[in-house]
């Protein structure tokens, strides 16, 4: 190897490497807290970054779509004001779907609560007699039911116990993420950067990009460019999707409601289609709430919505995901399954909607990559065929049966004519 200055200068790279690597093995706590307390300093920026990735989708459609006549005419006032009122109006947008759900589910949530209050007694009353006629119908032991004595509850002490319990757990989770003050700054710096993101977005891109092509090689930059537009592309269609497909459910979801008079249709729609964001498994933790809101007030009307969801999300999943989302984003539906269980295990919620984008772009650039490489090997296009699925052979056999018995019958008949 020669050692010429290129040669030295990674040698010593490594090196420095090394020592740095092992001084932060052995003083790993204080690592760790250095760490920490740049993660906690830099939030706001995330945060803000994170919330100007997704304001930005529509973002582009009021700046493209709504106002595309005005766009059309050289106006220099309106070229002013276009951004501005775009971001505003955008804003707006997600405050209003905020102030939607918060004040339209909370307050329904406190009325449950305290209806069912007044209902549960009457209703487990009425489960335990019908779980002991079922019993006695099929001569079961009723020793297990009669076990459980309602009558001893005391309900009216359990919602305030309740509501006790989630404001102490509330209080104490307040207290040990961080301060109320502290948590409202870095809301309103988070909300200020994405404002100056989405103000300056073009001219934050570009310098950008003459950072990255000074400091790092062409190619490599262009390649880093390339899976950047790919992940920002997926990232904004599978935003655009999963939000317009919430909307259409949960419209679908209200209408059929109102058809069936079935109680809580508003906070129930809301409320589905809120959870539909949630790929593969949102529905099923709308179903289940709306169920159990239901079967409080009308059993049977509670059964009838389970099959009234299941039926929704048939048609939700068979017509309306595909047109909506299409193959924007790419991933097989078994991978979706992988990548929504290792996000939620891994960040909960924020996993099932952050994973679902994120495994797309890797499954496009692996692909590319084995797409490259199998032309480079030359590889016979016979042998990345899968086999055919084995088909069993025709029953020529039971045919063969029924022609001959066909033809004993025909033999039969003449010979009976013959005599």
């Amino acid at each position: 190897m020669d050692l010429n200055r290129n040669t030295i200068k990674k040698i010593l790279l490594i090196i420095a490497f090394g020592i740095v690597l092992f001084l932060g093995l052995q003083n790993l706590g204080t690592v760790l807290g250095v760490a920490g307390s740049v993660f906690k300093l830099i939030t706001p920026f995330i945060f803000g970054g994170c919330l100007a990735f997704i304001m930005n989708v529509p973002l582009k459609l009021i700046e493209n779509k709504l106002f595309a006549p005005l766009n059309r005419r050289s106006n220099k006032v309106w070229e002013k004001c276009r951004r501005p009122l775009c971001v505003l109006l955008t804003f707006l947008l997600l405050a209003g779907l905020l102030w939607l759900v918060i004040f339209l589910i909370v307050p329904e949530l406190v009325r449950t609560v305290i209806a069912l209050a007044e209902v549960a007694p009457a209703f487990f009353d009425e489960a335990g007699k019908w779980l002991i006629e079922v019993a006695e119908r099929f001569h079961i032991s009723t020793d297990f039911i009669n076990s459980f004595n309602f009558d001893k509850i005391n309900w009216e002490q359990i919602i305030p116990t309740a509501l006790s319990f989630l404001q102490n757990g509330a209080i104490g989770l307040i207290h040990t993420a961080s301060s109320l003050v502290s948590g409202i700054f870095n809301l309103v710096l988070g909300i200020a950067f994405s404002f100056y993101i989405l103000f300056q977005k073009e001219k934050l891109s570009g310098q950008l990009r003459r950072l990255c092509y000074a400091a790092f090689p062409e190619d490599k930059v262009d390649y880093a460019l390339k899976i950047g537009k790919l992940s920002n592309r997926i990232f904004s269609n599978f935003i655009t999707g999963q939000f317009t497909e919430a909307i259409i459910i949960g419209l679908l979801c209200f209408v059929g409601m109102l058809i069936f008079r079935m109680p809580y249709a508003a906070m129930i729609s809301v409320l589905v289609g809120f959870t539909a964001l949630i790929p593969v498994f949102g529905a099923f933790i709308g179903t289940a709430v709306g169920a159990f809101l239901i079967l409080m007030v009308d059993p049977i009307k509670a059964i009838w919505f389970v099959v009234f969801i299941i039926v929704l999300q048939q048609l939700e999943g068979n017509l309306i995901y595909p047109r909506v989302v299409g193959t924007s984003v790419g991933l097989p539906g078994i991978w979706v399954l992988v990548a929504v269980t290792i996000g939620g295990s891994l960040l909960g919620v924020a996993g099932m909607l952050l994973f679902v984008p994120l495994s797309s772009v890797l499954y496009c650039l692996i692909r590319e990559g084995v797409v490259r490489r199998l032309k480079q090997k030359k590889v016979d296009e016979e042998k990345l065929v899968p086999d055919p699925p084995e088909v069993s052979p025709p029953r020529q056999k039971k045919k063969k049966r029924k022609k001959t018995q066909a033809a004993s019958s025909q033999e039969a008949g003449s010979a009976q004519a013959d005599g």
